[in-house]
């Protein structure tokens, strides 16, 4: 029996347990269904060497990095009914598990290792290094995560939406269970799907609505760099319905802190400073406009606070993180005795044995590697190599909390943020230690490059976790499945940059006049380059960040997801508001009857289930066809063009309609069916 008698997950999957109420998953504990078989493993590594190949080339060809988890969950389903035996339900979630450690591995790699080429290191490095910095982030972030499973799964259920994990589980199970929740996601996927295709990759309306570039707001915009935006695609939006009005409300007012209230408040002082302040050394602010402003100052305050929320979180949870080493050590020592505890099936993880001496061995794996492969020949290879390692160690362990939580409340992993705090970290004690030039930033590179892949490891492995536990997957195949995914992701994605750098190039030279943007790791690159020649460090911006973090807890609010708000712009946090406005809208519309009221939820977060499916799949093709029109020297059709000469004759009063205002009304046209469609439930 694979879905319990063909229904769907459990009315209490999503809600917080009732005392002494108990989860029982889609497949029971005692159910026996096949999961790990030759089947779903080799699935699964196809899915991610083909996937991690596709994620590095596109995102460092095209600057587009898309989500590969519920583009492979949807495959694993039409695979699965190929073969004479159809896939079970559990082999789906083990092939999703080892394909989509793809992007998670992809990311941490794309966002540092191409800087080593951009300043011209890559004399210095090999694919050895790019390949193992890429593999001990994977081992590193799924065994940290290992002691915190049961505390974000099972112990807060309810407590955190987990987004992407709803809509991963709502696509796996609506596969398996067919009927008339399979319609509604699937036709919710092609519409939302279609919908954000025609706006990402053809241009038939605005991606994003701005008061910028509104003659009326133009006081605003130009004088008091008071800007409103607002993402219009579905999929955001249909986060937002998942996420919930608490912490979207959370979110967008760190947000709008940034952009109503610090922005606005840098600029009237910098219209008073006339010489450029770090760590912009080249541009006035006075001469910003507000996005420039966000992206270099008021953002290195939102970083500031993602580090004190993390450092908050890790406080409050220190007891959670002493408990899961406590009982690993405990369940080593009783299976030594010969008296380890029989523990279900939902929830058999490895062996805290395996898992602390994996951990272990990570680490002198990585000392080595600094010491041997890194700074063999520095002058005092050893106490560099420490440094790297106890770096690379301590903000991996400290940061892994942060990172589940960051995905479990609003699906959105700061990898960045807290990847540039590690380079800024790594970069002042090495050069306090007497380590700089080429190979100081070589180091800083690489330490970065574990760190921001163990992190993103982390936020994708805590969404498998969820799933499998909402599902019933046994917890330890997930965690073999990530690393048996992480290895071949890691191997795939250190050839594709070795081959893309030799073919393209990151840096504009007589072989390569087009290099690949690599815009992160460029941007990682500056970072790295200012910091090794002793350029001051905007200490007080994070520094502002930590206090408002400081303040934020004492007054009882989440200081992760205030921060989120400020460090994430503000187009992508007000569609996640929008959309879970309609969540709290709806429930509403049940006036008070909390039966019917479930029901119109359950069928809303179907619905925006299939607005992320339907975005991350076309996400996908509209990468693929990008690129192949930039391979023909061509252009994809811009629908945009015909669209604005038909609504420029359009009016309301004296305003005239544009793609900016045309934007506005497709997503309410889209927030309209969601809420009605929603409504018809019951």
């Amino acid at each position: 029996m694979d879905v319990k008698g063909g229904a769907g997950l459990p009315e209490n999957a999503y809600r917080e347990l009732r005392p002494g109420e108990r989860y029982i998953p889609v497949v029971p504990p005692d159910a026996a269904v096949a999961q790990m078989t030759f089947r779903s493993i080799f699935i699964g590594i196809l899915m991610s060497v083909l996937f991690s190949a596709a994620a590095a080339f596109l995102g460092l060809k095209i600057a587009q990095v898309f989500e590969a988890a519920i583009p492979i969950a949807i495959i694993a389903i039409g695979l699965g009914s190929i073969p004479r035996r159809k896939n079970t339900i559990l082999e789906n979630v083990i092939i999703q598990s080892i394909g989509a450690a793809s992007g998670l591995i992809v990311a941490g790699a794309i966002f540092t290792l191409p800087a080593i080429f951009i300043l011209g290191l890559d004399s210095l490095t090999n694919f050895f290094q790019l390949f193992f910095v890429s593999l001990l982030g994977g081992v590193l972030g799924v065994m940290l995560l290992v002691p915190l499973r049961r505390y974000f799964v099972s112990d807060m259920h309810g407590k955190y939406p987990f987004p992407e994990a709803t809509a991963t589980t709502e696509v796996l199970v609506a596969g398996e269970k067919g009927g008339s929740g399979a319609k509604v996601l699937g036709l919710a996927a092609v519409i939302g799907g279609i919908y954000d295709f025609l706006s990402m990759t053809f241009h038939t309306w605005e991606e994003t609505f701005t008061t910028a570039v509104i003659p009326i707001f133009n006081t605003f915009t130009s004088k008091l760099k008071m800007v409103f935006s607002l993402n219009t695609g579905a999929a955001v939006m249909g986060l937002g319905y998942i996420v919930g009005l608490r912490y979207a409300t959370i979110i967008v007012c760190g947000s709008l802190l940034s952009w109503f209230v610090l922005i606005p408040l840098l600029a009237h002082l910098g219209s008073f400073v006339s010489v450029p302040i770090p760590p912009v050394a080249d541009k006035l602010i006075s001469q910003m406009n507000a996005d420039e402003i966000f992206k270099n100052y008021v953002r290195y305050i939102g970083i500031g606070g993602i580090f004190a929320a993390g450092v908050i979180g890790i406080v409050k949870s220190w007891k959670v993180i002493v408990d899961g080493l406590t009982k690993g050590i405990s369940g080593v020592l009783k299976s030594k005795k010969g008296t380890e505890e029989v523990v279900e099936r939902t929830n058999l993880d490895l062996k805290m044995s395996s898992v602390f001496l994996s951990i272990v061995i990570s680490i002198l794996f990585m000392f080595f590697f600094f010491r041997y492969s890194v700074m063999r020949e520095q002058a005092n290879p050893w106490l560099f190599g420490l440094i790297a390692t106890v770096v690379v160690f301590v903000i991996s362990f400290l940061f892994t909390t942060v990172s589940a939580q960051a995905i479990a409340i609003v699906g959105i992993n700061p990898v960045s943020g807290m990847t540039l705090m590690t380079l800024i970290l790594a970069s002042v004690l090495l050069i306090s230690a007497g380590l700089k030039g080429e190979h100081g930033m070589l180091a800083a590179l690489l330490v970065g490059g574990v760190v921001c892949t163990t992190l993103a490891v982390v936020g994708g492995t805590i969404t498998d976790f969820k799933i499998g536990y909402w599902i019933g997957a046994t917890p330890r195949a997930q965690q073999i499945s990530k690393l048996i995914g992480s290895l071949f992701a890691a191997a795939s994605v250190g050839i594709v940059i070795v081959i893309l750098n030799k073919v393209y190039g990151f840096v504009p030279s007589p072989e390569h006049s087009n290099p690949l943007p690599a815009p992160q790791a460029n941007a990682m690159a500056a970072v790295i380059k200012t910091f090794m020649s002793d350029a001051p460090v905007p200490w007080m911006l994070y520094g502002v960040g930590a206090i408002i973090a400081l303040i934020v807890n004492f007054l009882g609010i989440s200081p992760l997801a205030f921060a989120l708000g400020m460090y994430i712009p503000l187009s992508l946090n007000t569609p996640v508001f929008l959309g879970a406005l309609i969540a709290h809208l709806v429930s509403k519309s049940a006036k008070g009857d909390e039966s019917l009221a479930s029901k119109r939820r359950e069928k809303g977060t179907l619905i925006a289930s299939g607005f992320i499916a339907g975005g991350a799949l076309m996400g996908v093709v509209g990468a693929i066809l990008t690129y192949i029109a930039q391979e023909s020297k061509r252009k994809l059709p811009d629908l945009g063009h015909y669209v604005g000469e038909v609504i420029g004759k359009l009016h309301i009063g004296k305003l005239h309609i544009t793609l900016n205002e045309f934007s506005l009304i497709m997503l309410a046209l889209i927030c309209i069916y969601l809420y009605k469609s929603a409504k018809k439930a019951g």
